[in-house]
Protein backbone atom coordinates (compact mmCIF):
# COMPACT_ATOMS: atom_id res chain seq x y z
CA UNK A 1 0.00 0.00 0.00
CA UNK A 2 1.58 3.54 -0.60
CA UNK A 3 2.22 5.64 1.96
CA UNK A 4 -0.69 8.49 0.63
CA UNK A 5 -3.06 5.38 0.89
CA UNK A 6 -1.97 4.31 4.25
CA UNK A 7 -1.95 8.01 5.48
CA UNK A 8 -5.71 8.31 4.85
CA UNK A 9 -6.11 4.84 7.02
CA UNK A 10 -4.00 6.24 10.08
CA UNK A 11 -5.57 9.77 9.78
CA UNK A 12 -8.92 8.27 10.30
CA UNK A 13 -8.22 5.43 12.97
CA UNK A 14 -6.59 8.78 14.82
CA UNK A 15 -9.77 10.83 14.60
CA UNK A 16 -11.67 7.75 15.87
CA UNK A 17 -10.01 7.56 18.88
CA UNK A 18 -10.29 11.27 19.63
CA UNK A 19 -13.74 10.90 18.92
CA UNK A 20 -13.54 8.25 21.79
CA UNK A 21 -11.19 10.80 24.42
CA UNK A 22 -13.90 13.75 23.56
CA UNK A 23 -16.86 11.54 24.44
CA UNK A 24 -15.16 10.29 27.47
CA UNK A 25 -14.97 13.21 28.74
CA UNK A 26 -18.76 14.17 28.22
CA UNK A 27 -20.05 11.06 30.20
CA UNK A 28 -21.06 12.08 33.48
CA UNK A 29 -22.66 8.70 34.06
CA UNK A 30 -24.17 5.27 32.58
CA UNK A 31 -27.30 7.19 31.31
CA UNK A 32 -25.24 8.97 29.19
CA UNK A 33 -22.40 6.31 28.33
CA UNK A 34 -25.18 3.33 26.89
CA UNK A 35 -28.59 6.22 26.11
CA UNK A 36 -26.95 9.53 25.30
CA UNK A 37 -29.44 10.97 27.77
CA UNK A 38 -32.45 9.59 25.47
CA UNK A 39 -31.83 12.66 23.05
CA UNK A 40 -31.01 10.87 19.55
CA UNK A 41 -33.16 11.89 16.55
CA UNK A 42 -33.87 9.32 13.58
CA UNK A 43 -31.13 10.56 11.11
CA UNK A 44 -28.58 9.63 13.71
CA UNK A 45 -30.11 6.79 14.77
CA UNK A 46 -31.33 5.31 12.08
CA UNK A 47 -27.58 5.84 10.14
CA UNK A 48 -26.20 3.98 13.24
CA UNK A 49 -28.73 1.11 12.91
CA UNK A 50 -28.05 -0.16 9.85
CA UNK A 51 -24.16 0.66 10.20
CA UNK A 52 -24.37 -1.59 13.24
CA UNK A 53 -26.77 -4.28 11.62
CA UNK A 54 -24.74 -4.60 8.18
CA UNK A 55 -21.24 -3.20 9.42
CA UNK A 56 -17.70 -5.40 8.13
CA UNK A 57 -18.86 -8.42 9.01
CA UNK A 58 -21.88 -7.70 6.40
CA UNK A 59 -19.98 -5.82 3.99
CA UNK A 60 -17.04 -8.30 3.74
CA UNK A 61 -19.78 -11.57 3.89
CA UNK A 62 -21.72 -9.80 0.92
CA UNK A 63 -18.75 -9.63 -1.39
CA UNK A 64 -18.22 -13.46 -0.33
CA UNK A 65 -21.63 -13.92 -1.12
CA UNK A 66 -21.66 -12.43 -4.79
CA UNK A 67 -18.29 -13.84 -5.60
CA UNK A 68 -20.10 -17.42 -4.93
CA UNK A 69 -23.99 -16.63 -5.58
CA UNK A 70 -23.76 -13.29 -7.52
CA UNK A 71 -26.92 -11.46 -7.35
CA UNK A 72 -29.23 -13.69 -5.32
CA UNK A 73 -26.74 -13.20 -2.61
CA UNK A 74 -28.52 -9.84 -2.09
CA UNK A 75 -31.80 -11.78 -0.36
CA UNK A 76 -29.91 -11.84 2.91
CA UNK A 77 -30.61 -8.29 3.29
CA UNK A 78 -34.04 -8.49 2.22
CA UNK A 79 -34.91 -10.14 5.30
CA UNK A 80 -33.33 -7.10 7.48
CA UNK A 81 -35.54 -4.78 5.96
CA UNK A 82 -38.65 -7.01 7.13
CA UNK A 83 -37.08 -7.30 10.50
CA UNK A 84 -36.25 -3.47 10.50
CA UNK A 85 -40.12 -2.73 9.80
CA UNK A 86 -41.52 -5.12 11.82
CA UNK A 87 -40.35 -3.96 14.95
CA UNK A 88 -40.79 -0.20 13.86
CA UNK A 89 -44.56 -1.24 14.32
CA UNK A 90 -45.13 -4.09 16.63
CA UNK A 91 -42.12 -3.49 19.20
CA UNK A 92 -40.91 0.12 19.20
CA UNK A 93 -44.40 1.75 20.25
CA UNK A 94 -44.58 -0.31 23.99
CA UNK A 95 -40.73 -0.53 24.46
CA UNK A 96 -39.61 2.96 24.22
CA UNK A 97 -43.00 4.09 26.32
CA UNK A 98 -41.57 1.25 29.17
CA UNK A 99 -38.20 1.99 29.06
CA UNK A 100 -38.94 5.76 29.38
CA UNK A 101 -41.46 5.35 31.90
CA UNK A 102 -39.20 3.00 33.83
CA UNK A 103 -35.34 4.39 33.39
CA UNK A 104 -34.32 1.15 31.33
CA UNK A 105 -30.98 1.37 29.61
CA UNK A 106 -30.80 -2.53 28.36
CA UNK A 107 -32.45 -5.33 26.76
CA UNK A 108 -32.62 -7.70 29.42
CA UNK A 109 -33.96 -5.01 31.56
CA UNK A 110 -37.28 -5.06 29.91
CA UNK A 111 -37.65 -8.32 30.40
CA UNK A 112 -36.87 -8.08 33.58
CA UNK A 113 -39.95 -5.17 33.85
CA UNK A 114 -42.08 -8.30 32.17
CA UNK A 115 -40.99 -11.12 33.68
CA UNK A 116 -38.79 -10.76 36.82
CA UNK A 117 -35.06 -11.46 37.83
CA UNK A 118 -34.23 -14.82 36.63
CA UNK A 119 -35.58 -14.03 33.28
CA UNK A 120 -33.18 -11.23 32.68
CA UNK A 121 -30.06 -12.85 34.45
CA UNK A 122 -30.69 -15.52 31.56
CA UNK A 123 -30.84 -13.21 29.06
CA UNK A 124 -27.84 -11.19 30.17
CA UNK A 125 -25.73 -13.86 29.71
CA UNK A 126 -27.47 -15.61 26.38
CA UNK A 127 -27.03 -11.62 25.22
CA UNK A 128 -23.45 -11.37 26.11
CA UNK A 129 -22.23 -14.74 24.60
CA UNK A 130 -24.06 -14.01 21.56
CA UNK A 131 -22.80 -10.23 21.20
CA UNK A 132 -18.83 -11.29 22.21
CA UNK A 133 -19.04 -13.57 18.63
CA UNK A 134 -20.53 -10.78 16.78
CA UNK A 135 -18.00 -8.23 17.69
CA UNK A 136 -15.22 -11.06 17.06
CA UNK A 137 -16.74 -11.39 13.75
CA UNK A 138 -16.22 -7.74 13.22
CA UNK A 139 -12.93 -7.80 14.06
CA UNK A 140 -12.14 -10.69 11.92
CA UNK A 141 -13.55 -9.02 9.28
CA UNK A 142 -11.35 -5.97 10.01
CA UNK A 143 -8.22 -8.67 10.02
CA UNK A 144 -9.20 -10.05 6.34
CA UNK A 145 -9.19 -6.25 4.91
CA UNK A 146 -5.82 -5.53 6.40
CA UNK A 147 -4.69 -8.44 5.87
CA UNK A 148 -5.81 -8.39 2.00
CA UNK A 149 -4.38 -4.74 1.31
CA UNK A 150 -1.44 -4.44 3.48
CA UNK A 151 1.83 -6.21 2.34
CA UNK A 152 3.00 -8.24 5.20
CA UNK A 153 0.53 -8.62 7.87
CA UNK A 154 -0.99 -11.59 8.33
CA UNK A 155 -4.73 -12.16 10.16
CA UNK A 156 -3.36 -12.52 13.45
CA UNK A 157 -1.56 -9.76 13.31
CA UNK A 158 -4.12 -8.11 11.61
CA UNK A 159 -7.00 -9.12 14.47
CA UNK A 160 -4.90 -7.77 17.77
CA UNK A 161 -4.42 -3.92 15.27
CA UNK A 162 -8.02 -3.98 14.91
CA UNK A 163 -9.15 -5.58 17.66
CA UNK A 164 -7.12 -2.89 20.02
CA UNK A 165 -8.29 0.60 18.49
CA UNK A 166 -12.41 -0.72 18.32
CA UNK A 167 -12.27 -1.81 22.01
CA UNK A 168 -10.04 1.10 23.10
CA UNK A 169 -12.32 3.81 21.12
CA UNK A 170 -15.37 2.19 22.36
CA UNK A 171 -14.47 1.35 25.92
CA UNK A 172 -13.64 5.35 26.06
CA UNK A 173 -16.67 6.83 24.36
CA UNK A 174 -19.69 4.93 25.13
CA UNK A 175 -23.05 5.36 23.12
CA UNK A 176 -22.42 9.04 22.02
CA UNK A 177 -19.43 8.22 20.30
CA UNK A 178 -20.95 4.87 18.74
CA UNK A 179 -24.17 7.28 17.08
CA UNK A 180 -22.03 9.90 15.99
CA UNK A 181 -19.56 7.96 14.56
CA UNK A 182 -21.82 6.15 13.40
CA UNK A 183 -23.56 8.82 10.88
CA UNK A 184 -20.63 9.67 9.75
CA UNK A 185 -18.73 6.43 9.05
CA UNK A 186 -21.80 5.23 6.98
CA UNK A 187 -21.71 8.30 5.17
CA UNK A 188 -18.33 6.95 4.09
CA UNK A 189 -19.04 3.63 3.27
CA UNK A 190 -21.84 3.83 1.14
CA UNK A 191 -20.46 6.76 -0.63
CA UNK A 192 -16.71 5.11 -1.11
CA UNK A 193 -18.10 1.87 -2.38
CA UNK A 194 -20.65 3.44 -5.07
CA UNK A 195 -18.52 6.34 -5.99
CA UNK A 196 -15.06 5.25 -5.84
CA UNK A 197 -15.08 1.07 -5.52
CA UNK A 198 -17.69 0.29 -8.15
CA UNK A 199 -16.42 2.91 -10.74
CA UNK A 200 -12.75 2.20 -10.43
CA UNK A 201 -13.63 -1.94 -10.75
CA UNK A 202 -15.75 -1.51 -13.93
CA UNK A 203 -12.89 0.41 -15.63
CA UNK A 204 -10.23 -2.07 -14.87
CA UNK A 205 -12.46 -4.80 -16.60
CA UNK A 206 -13.68 -2.79 -19.49
CA UNK A 207 -16.86 -2.37 -18.47
CA UNK A 208 -20.07 -4.03 -17.09
CA UNK A 209 -20.45 -5.61 -20.72
CA UNK A 210 -17.13 -7.26 -20.31
CA UNK A 211 -17.53 -8.01 -16.67
CA UNK A 212 -20.39 -10.18 -17.51
CA UNK A 213 -18.51 -12.31 -20.08
CA UNK A 214 -16.32 -13.49 -16.71
CA UNK A 215 -20.21 -14.53 -14.99
CA UNK A 216 -21.97 -17.57 -15.33
CA UNK A 217 -25.72 -16.79 -16.45
CA UNK A 218 -27.06 -18.23 -12.61
CA UNK A 219 -25.34 -14.86 -11.26
CA UNK A 220 -27.05 -12.48 -12.33
CA UNK A 221 -30.42 -14.01 -11.54
CA UNK A 222 -31.92 -13.60 -7.96
CA UNK A 223 -33.57 -16.79 -8.14
CA UNK A 224 -29.69 -18.30 -7.88
CA UNK A 225 -30.62 -19.36 -4.27
CA UNK A 226 -31.91 -22.43 -2.38
CA UNK A 227 -34.97 -22.58 -0.38
CA UNK A 228 -33.44 -23.70 2.84
CA UNK A 229 -30.98 -20.97 2.60
CA UNK A 230 -33.97 -18.46 2.30
CA UNK A 231 -35.19 -20.28 5.53
CA UNK A 232 -32.10 -20.26 7.32
CA UNK A 233 -32.03 -16.70 7.03
CA UNK A 234 -35.03 -15.48 7.81
CA UNK A 235 -35.10 -17.54 11.40
CA UNK A 236 -31.66 -15.79 11.97
CA UNK A 237 -31.88 -12.51 10.97
CA UNK A 238 -35.81 -11.33 11.08
CA UNK A 239 -35.68 -12.20 15.05
CA UNK A 240 -32.58 -10.35 15.84
CA UNK A 241 -34.49 -7.21 15.72
CA UNK A 242 -36.94 -7.84 18.12
CA UNK A 243 -33.87 -9.59 20.18
CA UNK A 244 -31.03 -7.18 19.73
CA UNK A 245 -28.97 -5.56 22.73
CA UNK A 246 -27.69 -2.82 20.56
CA UNK A 247 -31.33 -1.73 18.63
CA UNK A 248 -33.18 -1.66 22.36
CA UNK A 249 -30.51 0.65 23.41
CA UNK A 250 -30.70 2.94 20.35
CA UNK A 251 -34.89 3.02 20.97
CA UNK A 252 -33.96 3.74 24.89
CA UNK A 253 -31.90 6.45 23.41
CA UNK A 254 -34.59 8.10 21.18
CA UNK A 255 -36.08 11.08 21.46
CA UNK A 256 -39.24 9.79 20.80
CA UNK A 257 -41.26 6.54 19.73
CA UNK A 258 -41.80 8.73 16.70
CA UNK A 259 -38.05 9.33 16.17
CA UNK A 260 -37.40 5.89 16.50
CA UNK A 261 -39.97 4.43 14.31
CA UNK A 262 -38.57 6.68 11.39
CA UNK A 263 -34.67 6.10 11.86
CA UNK A 264 -36.18 2.26 11.94
CA UNK A 265 -37.78 2.89 8.46
CA UNK A 266 -34.65 4.28 7.02
CA UNK A 267 -32.08 1.56 8.40
CA UNK A 268 -34.23 -0.94 6.62
CA UNK A 269 -34.41 1.09 3.41
CA UNK A 270 -30.60 1.80 3.27
CA UNK A 271 -30.24 -2.39 3.94
CA UNK A 272 -32.27 -3.52 1.08
CA UNK A 273 -32.29 -2.11 -1.88
CA UNK A 274 -29.11 -0.42 -0.96
CA UNK A 275 -26.52 -1.91 0.98
CA UNK A 276 -27.62 -5.57 -0.44
CA UNK A 277 -27.03 -4.74 -4.15
CA UNK A 278 -23.73 -2.91 -3.51
CA UNK A 279 -22.41 -5.68 -1.63
CA UNK A 280 -22.96 -8.31 -3.86
CA UNK A 281 -22.08 -6.59 -7.15
CA UNK A 282 -18.93 -5.74 -5.69
CA UNK A 283 -18.18 -9.31 -4.72
CA UNK A 284 -19.67 -10.19 -8.40
CA UNK A 285 -17.10 -7.68 -9.99
CA UNK A 286 -14.07 -9.40 -7.19
CA UNK A 287 -15.10 -12.86 -9.35
CA UNK A 288 -14.85 -11.36 -13.04
CA UNK A 289 -11.17 -9.75 -11.22
CA UNK A 290 -10.44 -12.88 -10.67
CA UNK A 291 -11.21 -14.69 -13.95
CA UNK A 292 -9.74 -12.19 -16.38
CA UNK A 293 -6.21 -12.22 -14.15
CA UNK A 294 -6.48 -8.61 -12.51
CA UNK A 295 -6.08 -10.47 -9.35
CA UNK A 296 -3.45 -12.72 -9.57
CA UNK A 297 -3.82 -16.87 -8.94
CA UNK A 298 -0.77 -17.17 -5.84
CA UNK A 299 -2.44 -13.91 -3.96
CA UNK A 300 -6.65 -15.53 -4.62
CA UNK A 301 -5.09 -19.02 -3.34
CA UNK A 302 -3.64 -18.19 0.02
CA UNK A 303 -7.60 -15.94 0.40
CA UNK A 304 -10.96 -17.42 0.66
CA UNK A 305 -14.26 -15.73 -1.01
CA UNK A 306 -14.34 -13.35 1.72
CA UNK A 307 -11.32 -11.72 0.99
CA UNK A 308 -11.41 -11.58 -2.63
CA UNK A 309 -13.00 -7.90 -3.06
CA UNK A 310 -10.30 -6.04 -0.62
CA UNK A 311 -8.24 -7.66 -3.51
CA UNK A 312 -9.51 -7.19 -6.19
CA UNK A 313 -10.07 -2.66 -4.59
CA UNK A 314 -6.61 -3.37 -3.77
CA UNK A 315 -5.24 -4.13 -7.30
CA UNK A 316 -7.79 -1.53 -9.34
CA UNK A 317 -7.57 1.82 -6.76
CA UNK A 318 -5.26 4.54 -7.92
CA UNK A 319 -3.40 5.97 -5.21
CA UNK A 320 -5.52 7.90 -2.59
CA UNK A 321 -8.62 6.11 -3.76
CA UNK A 322 -7.52 2.87 -2.28
CA UNK A 323 -6.95 4.87 1.28
CA UNK A 324 -10.36 6.01 0.81
CA UNK A 325 -12.23 2.88 0.63
CA UNK A 326 -9.88 1.14 3.00
CA UNK A 327 -11.60 3.62 5.54
CA UNK A 328 -14.69 3.10 4.34
CA UNK A 329 -14.68 -0.68 5.05
CA UNK A 330 -12.75 0.36 8.39
CA UNK A 331 -15.65 2.55 9.29
CA UNK A 332 -18.53 -0.68 8.99
CA UNK A 333 -16.23 -2.54 10.87
CA UNK A 334 -15.89 0.04 13.67
CA UNK A 335 -19.17 0.88 13.85
CA UNK A 336 -20.43 -3.25 14.37
CA UNK A 337 -17.92 -3.73 16.53
CA UNK A 338 -18.31 -0.64 19.17
CA UNK A 339 -22.27 -1.02 18.92
CA UNK A 340 -21.47 -4.96 20.14
CA UNK A 341 -19.11 -4.04 22.33
CA UNK A 342 -21.38 -1.66 24.19
CA UNK A 343 -23.89 -4.46 24.59
CA UNK A 344 -21.78 -7.50 25.55
CA UNK A 345 -20.58 -4.52 28.56
CA UNK A 346 -24.15 -3.60 29.15
CA UNK A 347 -25.21 -6.94 29.64
CA UNK A 348 -22.77 -7.91 31.70
CA UNK A 349 -22.33 -4.89 34.36
CA UNK A 350 -25.43 -3.92 34.76
CA UNK A 351 -27.51 -6.72 33.87
CA UNK A 352 -25.71 -9.89 35.30
CA UNK A 353 -23.49 -7.83 38.04
CA UNK A 354 -25.50 -4.71 38.87
CA UNK A 355 -22.96 -2.46 38.85
CA UNK A 356 -25.35 0.40 37.96
CA UNK A 357 -25.91 1.01 41.62
CA UNK A 358 -22.16 1.09 42.90
CA UNK A 359 -20.61 4.89 42.86
CA UNK A 360 -17.91 3.70 40.34
CA UNK A 361 -20.42 2.44 37.77
CA UNK A 362 -19.55 3.71 35.24
CA UNK A 363 -15.23 3.34 35.28
CA UNK A 364 -16.55 -0.23 35.82
CA UNK A 365 -18.53 -0.41 32.57
CA UNK A 366 -15.69 0.88 30.84
CA UNK A 367 -13.49 -1.55 32.14
CA UNK A 368 -16.10 -4.54 31.39
CA UNK A 369 -15.83 -3.15 28.27
CA UNK A 370 -12.27 -3.60 27.75
CA UNK A 371 -12.59 -7.42 29.11
CA UNK A 372 -14.69 -8.48 26.95
CA UNK A 373 -13.13 -7.00 24.32
CA UNK A 374 -10.26 -8.58 24.26
CA UNK A 375 -11.71 -12.16 24.73
CA UNK A 376 -13.80 -11.05 21.58
CA UNK A 377 -10.06 -10.87 19.99
CA UNK A 378 -8.91 -14.14 21.25
CA UNK A 379 -12.14 -15.77 19.58
CA UNK A 380 -11.05 -13.92 16.41
CA UNK A 381 -8.15 -15.43 16.45
CA UNK A 382 -9.65 -19.06 16.12
CA UNK A 383 -12.71 -18.68 13.64
CA UNK A 384 -12.30 -18.55 9.96
CA UNK A 385 -15.57 -17.29 8.25
CA UNK A 386 -16.82 -13.70 9.61
CA UNK A 387 -20.73 -14.69 8.32
CA UNK A 388 -20.59 -18.18 9.64
CA UNK A 389 -19.33 -16.43 12.92
CA UNK A 390 -22.07 -13.88 12.45
CA UNK A 391 -24.86 -16.20 11.39
CA UNK A 392 -23.90 -18.22 14.39
CA UNK A 393 -23.66 -15.54 17.12
CA UNK A 394 -27.40 -14.07 15.88
CA UNK A 395 -28.62 -17.77 16.06
CA UNK A 396 -27.89 -18.87 19.12
CA UNK A 397 -29.08 -15.67 21.05
CA UNK A 398 -32.29 -15.71 18.73
CA UNK A 399 -32.73 -19.44 19.74
CA UNK A 400 -32.82 -18.47 23.27
CA UNK A 401 -34.27 -14.78 23.50
CA UNK A 402 -36.92 -14.34 20.95
CA UNK A 403 -39.81 -16.41 22.42
CA UNK A 404 -40.08 -14.23 25.33
CA UNK A 405 -40.00 -11.17 23.67
CA UNK A 406 -43.08 -12.34 21.78
CA UNK A 407 -44.89 -13.96 25.28
CA UNK A 408 -44.91 -9.90 26.49
CA UNK A 409 -46.31 -8.28 23.09
CA UNK A 410 -48.80 -11.37 22.94
CA UNK A 411 -50.01 -12.15 26.47
CA UNK A 412 -51.08 -9.54 29.03
CA UNK A 413 -49.80 -11.85 31.49
CA UNK A 414 -46.91 -13.32 29.92
CA UNK A 415 -45.72 -16.46 32.36
CA UNK A 416 -42.19 -16.17 33.80
CA UNK A 417 -42.41 -20.30 33.46
CA UNK A 418 -43.14 -20.32 29.71
CA UNK A 419 -40.10 -17.40 29.24
CA UNK A 420 -37.29 -19.44 30.96
CA UNK A 421 -38.34 -22.81 29.67
CA UNK A 422 -38.78 -21.42 26.06
CA UNK A 423 -34.62 -19.52 26.57
CA UNK A 424 -33.22 -23.28 27.70
CA UNK A 425 -34.42 -25.32 25.31
CA UNK A 426 -33.57 -22.98 22.26
CA UNK A 427 -30.24 -22.00 23.88
CA UNK A 428 -29.45 -25.46 24.72
CA UNK A 429 -30.69 -27.26 21.10
CA UNK A 430 -28.56 -24.80 18.91
CA UNK A 431 -25.41 -25.56 21.02
CA UNK A 432 -26.37 -29.53 20.94
CA UNK A 433 -26.62 -29.58 17.18
CA UNK A 434 -23.61 -27.61 16.59
CA UNK A 435 -21.29 -28.98 19.21
CA UNK A 436 -21.84 -32.38 17.70
CA UNK A 437 -22.14 -31.31 14.12
CA UNK A 438 -25.38 -33.03 13.52
CA UNK A 439 -26.73 -32.94 9.64
CA UNK A 440 -30.33 -31.51 9.46
CA UNK A 441 -32.17 -32.59 6.33
CA UNK A 442 -32.74 -30.38 3.58
CA UNK A 443 -29.78 -28.59 4.59
CA UNK A 444 -31.29 -26.33 7.12
CA UNK A 445 -29.38 -24.37 10.13
CA UNK A 446 -29.34 -25.20 13.95
CA UNK A 447 -31.40 -22.06 14.18
CA UNK A 448 -34.54 -23.40 12.79
CA UNK A 449 -35.52 -26.45 15.37
CA UNK A 450 -33.78 -24.20 17.78
CA UNK A 451 -36.08 -21.46 17.65
CA UNK A 452 -38.93 -23.42 16.60
CA UNK A 453 -39.08 -25.70 19.79
CA UNK A 454 -38.29 -22.64 21.99
CA UNK A 455 -41.22 -20.89 20.17
CA UNK A 456 -43.63 -24.35 20.99
CA UNK A 457 -42.55 -24.30 24.79
CA UNK A 458 -43.69 -20.57 24.93
CA UNK A 459 -47.02 -21.23 23.51
CA UNK A 460 -47.58 -24.05 25.77
CA UNK A 461 -46.36 -23.18 28.95
CA UNK A 462 -48.19 -20.40 28.70
CA UNK A 463 -51.27 -21.84 27.73
CA UNK A 464 -51.03 -24.27 30.82
CA UNK A 465 -51.05 -21.62 33.42
CA UNK A 466 -53.62 -20.09 32.17
CA UNK A 467 -55.47 -23.01 32.68
CA UNK A 468 -54.12 -23.79 36.42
Amino acid sequence: MHWIDLSIVVVYFAIMLLIGFWFHRKNNNTEDYFVGSRQMTKWHLGLSVVATDVGGGFSIGLGGLGFVMGLAGSWILFTGLIGAWLTAVVLIPKVHKTGLANGLQTFPEILKHNYGKTVALAAAIISAIGYMGFTASQVLAGAKLTSATFVGVNIPEAVLIMGAIAVVYTALGGIKAVIYTDTVQWIILLSGLSLVGVPYALKALGGWEAAKLFLSAEMLQLSNVKISTLINWTFSIIPIWFIGMTLYQRIFAAKSAKEAKRAWFIAGLFEYPFMAFLGVFLGMLAKAAFASGIIPAAEMAMADNESAMPLMLKHVLPIGALGLIMAAYFSAILSTADSCLMAASGNISRDLFNYKKSKNALKVVQWMTLIIGILAIAVALYVPSVLELMLLSYGFMVSGLMAPVLGFLLFKKPSRKAAIASMIAGSATLLVLQITGFRLPWELDAVVPALSLSLLLMLLVQMMGQKD
